[in-house]
C-alpha cells in the first residue's frame, strides 16, 4: 500500500494505492458510514466493480444504495446534474454524509459538482476507476460539468475526503482509455520532471501492456506530483497549478470540435494539445525544436494523436480559436497558455495572440 497526503489544512485527505484495494474498500469507507446506507454513484461501464465493491460494503456490515448513470462525456450535463441531485436527496443524503464517486472522470467530476451544492455540500470519496482518472482528475477537487458553451465552464472546487485506487481495476480498461489516461501520466514529467519524462520514454509501453510495476510506480509518481502542486496553490490564484493544464487549451478546443464525444477522448486531445503546445513554442522561439520533436514522437509511439490532424479534426485555425474564446482561464480577453522553454520547462505565458494561434493550427493543416 502507499498512501500519499494532499496537505490542505482542515480539508486534507490521503490518497491511498493499493492492488485488489476495491475488494478491501470497506475498511476505509466503514468509518465513514456513520451507521447509514452509502450512496454510490457509477456508470453502465463499471457494473463489475460496483457489485465488487458493494459486496464488500456488505460483509462489513454496511448498507449502500447505487445510482448507475449513462457512461460518456454528455453524462457531464445539466440534465444529469439534475438527476443526480435529485436521487441523491431521495436517498436522503445529509450534510455528513459521504457519497461514493466510483467511475472515471465523468463520475468524479459530476458526483464531486452535486455533492459541493447539494445541502450546500456533503462529503464524497473518489474511487477512480481509469488510468486518467486515478493519475488527475480524481486528485484536486475541481469538479464540473460541460454546456454548450464549453468544457468544465459551470463547477466548483471541491475537495474529496478519500481518495481509493485500485491500480488492478485497469485490467478490464479497453486499450483506448489507457492510452487516453497515459498522456495525463506523461504530463508530470512534461510540466517540470525531465527525469520522469525519461521513465516515461522508457516504460510507457510497459506500462500500457498492463505491467503492474510500471502501473503502480506512474500511478504514485503521478498523484504525488499533483499532490505537491495542489498543496501550493489549491484554487489556481498563485499560478503553480495553473501548470497542470499544459495541452488543454488546444485540447479542449478539439474536444468541442469533436462535439465531446468518443470522436476524441479527452486525454487523446490532451495528447494533441501537449504536442501542440512544444510546436507552438518553438514557432515562438521558446523550445528547441528538438524538444517538441521529442515529446511528437512519444506520443505517437504510444499510439496518441500528436496534432490536429492526427486528433482527427479538419476544422479551420479560426474556428478552433472560437472554442478558445470560451476557455474559463480567459481574463480581461486574454487567454494564457501553457508553453514550454524545453521539456520539464513549462511556463505560462499571457502574451499570446490568438490570431497567431490561428495561423500556426492553420500552417499544420497544409
Amino acid at each position: 500500500m502507499t498512501i500519499v497526503p494532499v496537505a490542505l489544512g482542515d480539508r486534507s485527505y490521503d490518497i491511498v494505492i493499493e492492488r485488489g484495494l476495491i475488494g478491501r474498500a470497506a475498511r476505509h469507507l466503514a468509518p465513514l458510514a456513520r451507521g447509514r446506507p452509502m450512496a454510490i454513484v457509477s456508470d453502465t461501464n463499471v457494473a463489475p466493480h460496483l457489485a465488487t465493491l458493494r459486496d464488500a460494503l456488505a460483509a462489513a456490515g454496511v448498507a449502500s444504495a447505487a445510482i448507475t448513470l449513462p457512461a460518456g462525456e454528455a453524462t457531464k450535463s445539466w440534465e444529469q446534474l439534475e438527476a443526480l441531485t435529485d436521487r441523491l436527496l431521495a436517498h436522503g443524503v445529509e450534510r455528513g454524509d459521504h457519497v461514493v464517486a466510483l467511475g472515471g472522470g465523468v463520475i468524479g467530476d459530476l458526483v464531486g459538482f452535486a455533492c459541493s451544492i447539494v445541502k450546500r455540500g456533503c462529503r464524497f470519496v473518489q474511487v477512480p476507476t481509469t488510468l486518467l482518472a486515478q493519475v488527475d482528475s480524481s486528485v484536486g477537487g475541481k469538479t464540473a460539468i460541460n454546456t454548450k458553451a464549453g468544457k468544465n465552464l459551470i463547477g466548483a472546487f471541491h475537495q474529496p475526503a478519500l481518495v481509493l485506487i485500485d491500480p488492478d481495476m485497469l485490467d478490464t480498461l479497453p486499450v483506448r482509455e489507457q492510452r487516453a489516461g497515459y498522456a495525463e501520466v506523461v504530463k508530470y514529467g512534461l510540466i517540470d520532471d525531465f527525469a520522469f519524462f525519461e521513465w516515461c520514454e522508457a516504460n510507457g509501453g510497459k506500462l500500457l501492456a498492463g505491467d503492474p510495476a510500471a502501473r503502480e510506480y506512474a500511478i504514485a509518481h503521478s498523484v504525488a506530483a499533483k499532490a505537491r502542486i495542489v498543496a501550493e496553490d489549491e484554487r489556481e490564484t498563485t499560478g503553480k497549478r495553473a501548470l497542470l493544464n499544459l495541452g488543454h487549451t488546444f485540447g479542449h478546443a478539439l474536444e468541442a470540435e469533436a462535439g465531446f464525444s468518443d470522436k476524441l477522448l479527452h486525454g487523446e486531445g490532451v495528447a494533441a494539445g501537449m504536442a501542440l503546445a512544444f510546436a507552438y513554442s518553438t514557432r515562438r522561439g521558446r523550445c528547441p525544436g528538438q524538444d517538441a520533436d521529442r515529446v511528437a514522437a512519444h506520443l505517437r509511439a504510444v499510439g496518441l494523436p500528436d496534432s490536429v490532424a492526427a486528433a482527427g479534426i479538419t476544422a479551420s485555425g479560426t474556428t478552433l480559436v472560437d472554442h478558445m474564446r470560451h476557455d474559463k482561464k480567459m481574463d480581461a480577453g486574454t487567454l494564457p497558455f501553457l508553453l514550454a522553454r524545453g521539456i520539464g520547462r513549462t511556463f505560462v505565458d499571457h502574451s499570446v495572440d490568438l490570431a497567431d494561434v490561428a495561423a500556426f493550427l492553420d500552417e499544420g493543416r497544409r
